[in-house]
């Protein structure tokens, strides 16, 4: 009686082995797409069936501001996620932190034609020290979004560039404060650098600098003139109910946005390029996908192989379509090219693409930009001049 007990045994033991070697190994993935969690599982679900190797396993995780905290602890725990959405700044602070994989052997891997595709600032913003880090994925730049009835009634024309939108948020007061100014690192990164300039240098704070200066004073004075209302990233659900209610008539913020901003009753939206000044360029916003250090071969090979699926064409131009990013390919465009004809100002963002920038590269930035934030909302409420805010903020930023 004993040897059939054995015997099945050992064949359970066996058909266990057999099994566990055929399981595909499981890639967990979070991201912070909460308003679209939908059509990345549906991403994660095709990838699945279209192999059996992988079976990708995503997680909406909280924004921008809330995952940090969220991984921080899960890397403590021994359970972090194999693939991580990573804003840009918070980005570079994993990678400063030592947290993420080196990728440099697995890019070596990919042909240029593929590499050359993909526009210079979107690669080139997953690198820090020439060692690659991080793959593109969502993409946005800052543009301008007005109330385009508002502004057609009033025979205003869309601002080009921060002198007209001054003055053309002078000429709309009328009891209202035309622009929306929202205390925000990355859209004062744009206006910095349209005036030529950079907040952070060679790895350092740059929050002094005469063009951020003269940004922040612009803000500051036209909320003093009443053409502008200054708000903070806190106050968004105040901030749309005022652009609903035609309080507010422009305002600068991320084109992925406009799925937002659609949602608001009463408003004709349009979107414009951001505006520009003594030259047009702006840093591009979202985030790169990094894979977790302590990740296996194994899961390394499967987050990288559900990267390379993300990125074909006929994908990304769903992703476009369903999320309002741009498409981090040059070669996808075309594909677009009806959609764009149809949602003319979804192209504003688009348009712009070619004269793109990374955002600040140093891990510390990724703190340094509330301190900025707190410059930024101090001198638009007038509780400090630009140059007091700005520099007490580099005071912070610097020890």
């Amino acid at each position: 009686m004993k040897r059939p007990a054995l015997l099945i045994s050992s064949l359970l033991t066996l058909s266990l082995a057999v099994n566990a070697a055929a399981a595909p190994t499981q890639i967990t993935f979070w991201h912070s797409m909460e308003g679209v969690k939908d059509v990345i599982a549906g991403y994660a679900r095709d990838f699945n069936a279209s192999q059996n190797q992988y079976e990708v396993i995503p997680t909406s995780a909280g924004n921008y501001r809330e995952t940090p905290a969220k991984l921080q602890a899960a890397i403590k725990a021994g359970n972090a996620p194999v693939l991580f959405q990573a804003e840009f700044t918070y980005f570079n602070k994993l990678v400063g932190d030592n947290q993420l994989v080196n990728l440099d052997r697995y890019e070596g891997t990919l042909s240029p034609d593929f590499v050359r595709d993909f526009y210079p600032a979107v690669w080139k913003a997953g690198e820090v020290d020439g060692a690659r880090f991080g793959l593109p994925w969502n993409v946005s730049t800052p543009v301008l979004f007005y109330n385009a009835g508002a502004l057609r009634k009033s025979g205003a024309g869309v601002p080009k560039t921060w002198t007209e939108l001054q003055a053309t948020s002078e000429r709309l007061k009328q009891g209202r404060r035309p622009y929306l100014t929202i205390a925000d690192a990355w859209t004062f990164e744009s206006m910095v650098s349209v005036r030529g300039g950079k907040l952070v240098v060679n790895g350092k704070p740059n929050f002094t600098s005469p063009q951020a200066v003269d940004a922040l004073e612009q803000l500051a004075g036209m909320v003093r003139s009443g053409s502008a209302q200054a708000r903070t990233l806190g106050d968004a659900l105040g901030a749309a109910f005022d652009f609903t209610r035609g309080q507010n008539l422009m305002v600068v913020a991320s084109i992925a946005n406009w799925t937002d901003f659609q949602k608001l009753p009463f408003v004709e939206l349009g979107a414009a390029q951001f505006p520009c000044e003594k030259v047009c360029t702006v840093p591009i916003g979202g985030a790169n996908l990094g894979i977790v250090k302590g990740a296996s071969a194994q899961e390394q090979a499967g987050a990288l192989a559900f990267w390379k699926f993300l990125m074909e064409p006929a994908r990304l131009t769903d992703w476009v379509k369903a999320t309002a990013y741009v498409t981090p390919r040059r070669s996808v465009q075309p594909s677009l090219d009806a959609y764009y004809a149809k949602n003319p100002y979804r192209k504003a963002a688009y348009d712009q693409m070619d004269d793109t920038t990374t955002r600040p590269t140093a891990p510390d930035y990724y703190t340094w930009q509330k301190y900025l934030e707190d410059a930024i909302h101090k001198a638009s409420t007038g509780q400090a001049t630009a140059t007091a805010a700005l520099q007490e903020a580099q005071r912070k930023a610097s020890q």
